[in-house]
């Protein structure tokens, strides 16, 4: 149904219509007036209320679809997006690629002092967004989330599941999480995660441009020396991986959180925060070991690596060009081999894909080790993080867990700002609500190194 008066409503989904945002409508129907859910209102926003429309009835089948708010709202329409944010109390973004479509709803949330959230994993929109808008956040009582989906929510969390198996004395040096993408039909991408990497390489310079331009962020203390270049392809034997050194958003993001760590050794104290939560919190963050970070994408062959060089290659090659843009995102099934298409995934592929994220951390047994220059680490631990397919299903898993967390848990969380989700989400209980709804973090091995 249309919606004429302005209401309060928990959470607004714009870009609902979308290859993703119809996921999302899906996956927030779950949690929609039912027992301990904090989302008892939701309303849907888009420019075109018929799609909106088609979106809901294919989100609710084979049920018949819930009356809930249709909103029109467009992000080239600055008017539109304050009488959106007015009424939410989280915007949950959909509409990308970012760097194009994000900013001014992002501006249109922290004026009205709405709490934001995207499944962004641009790192210039997002580190641009800190820097225009962190200060107003913070006045504002405005918590601005990017990277609330499968970027980069899985690297997070699950390196701090990772870093609780350093016990005691021991430490990490490095960790290095390996991702594999299984099916056992095509594996197909989401064509606006192609785009925005087209534009992301595009436009690199004027990512370090942004970075020398503002003041230099503290890094953590790591234990021992920083870790090796090593080789772009790595044969990792005992997961029985082929591995591609990325260029990943997941590690940028990590680096973020692990930076603002630093600068708050104890976490983010919440607007509200009770005695509980802050003990919680305390006691979450002085566990947290920081390690060099970064992420692999990895196949079971050699082969299966082909695909993603030669996409990597074309990129580079073609996308500084207004004409090699265009090539790449007029044919991506071509310069991809078919890894990506505009029309996206079939619900079949979508069905059949899952993940996992391997992580492998190199360390000392004793943290004093790592001062004793030629000592080499003498532990491996690894964890993992798996699910279901990543674009599709567990994205919308954890931006709505992500969103329903800062309902359940508002007054314990900052009163605003511009944000990693780790430093925002670490020391909630999302790694569970994430559990129980198909993620799973896992324990695999612990081991002593030769030396």
């Amino acid at each position: 149904m249309a919606e004429n008066n302005p209401s309060i409503f928990d959470v607004i989904i714009l870009g609902a219509s979308g290859f993703t945002g119809k996921y999302v409508v899906r996956e927030a129907l779950k949690f929609l007036n039912v027992p301990n859910s904090p989302l008892k209102s939701l309303a849907l926003a888009g420019r075109s209320p018929s799609r909106l429309s088609e979106a809901l009835n294919w989100a609710a089948s084979p049920h018949l679809p819930p009356k809930i708010p249709l909103l029109t709202a467009d992000t080239s329409d600055p008017n539109s997006l304050a009488r959106l944010a007015a009424q939410a109390k989280i915007l949950l973004n959909c509409v990308g690629p970012f760097r194009l479509y994000g900013h001014p709803v992002v501006e249109a949330c922290v004026e009205s002092g709405c709490d934001y959230l995207d499944i962004s994993g641009e790192p210039d929109f997002m580190e641009r967004m800190e820097a225009l808008f962190h200060e107003k956040a913070v006045e504002k009582g405005s918590l601005v989330i990017s990277a609330c989906g499968f970027d980069s929510i899985p690297a997070e969390i699950g390196l701090m599941f990772h870093s609780k198996h350093w016990a005691g004395s021991s430490c990490p040096n490095s960790v290095d999480a390996y991702l594999s993408l299984e099916s056992d039909k095509k594996i197909v991408g989401n064509f606006g995660t192609y785009e925005s990497a087209v534009l992301g390489v595009a436009n690199a310079d004027k990512l370090m441009e942004l970075r020398r331009s503002r003041p230099k962020r503290a890094r953590p203390a790591i234990p021992g020396p920083g870790p090796a270049k090593g080789s772009i392809i790595e044969h990792q034997k005992h997961l029985g991986l082929w591995a591609l050194k990325l260029p990943s958003a997941d590690s940028i993001v990590v680096r973020r959180t692990l930076s603002t760590l630093t600068e708050n050794p104890h976490g983010l104290p919440g607007v509200n925060e009770t005695p509980e939560h802050h003990k919680k919190r305390e006691a979450f963050w002085s566990s947290m070991k920081p390690a060099h970070f970064g992420v692999k994408l990895a196949t079971k062959s050699l082969l299966g690596l082909f695909p993603v060089i030669m996409l990597g290659i074309f990129i580079g090659l073609l996308s500084k060009t207004s004409l090699g843009r265009w090539l790449l995102l007029k044919f991506p099934s071509f310069f991809s081999c078919g890894w990506f298409k505009k029309k996206g995934p079939s619900e079949d592929q979508v069905a059949s894909a899952t993940f996992k994220m391997w992580f492998v951390g190199h360390g000392y047994s004793d943290s004093s080790l790592a001062s004793q220059g030629s000592k080499k680490v003498d532990t491996e631990v690894i964890t993992r993080v798996s699910g279901p397919e990543i674009g599709y299903l567990t994205t919308p898993i954890i931006l709505l867990q992500c969103a329903l967390s800062l309902l359940n848990d508002r007054e314990n969380l900052p009163k605003g700002g511009v944000f990693t989700p780790g430093i925002i989400f670490g020391p909630t209980d999302l790694q569970e609500r994430l559990q129980d709804n198909g993620i799973s973090f896992d324990f695999i091995s612990k081991k002593a190194l030769p030396t």
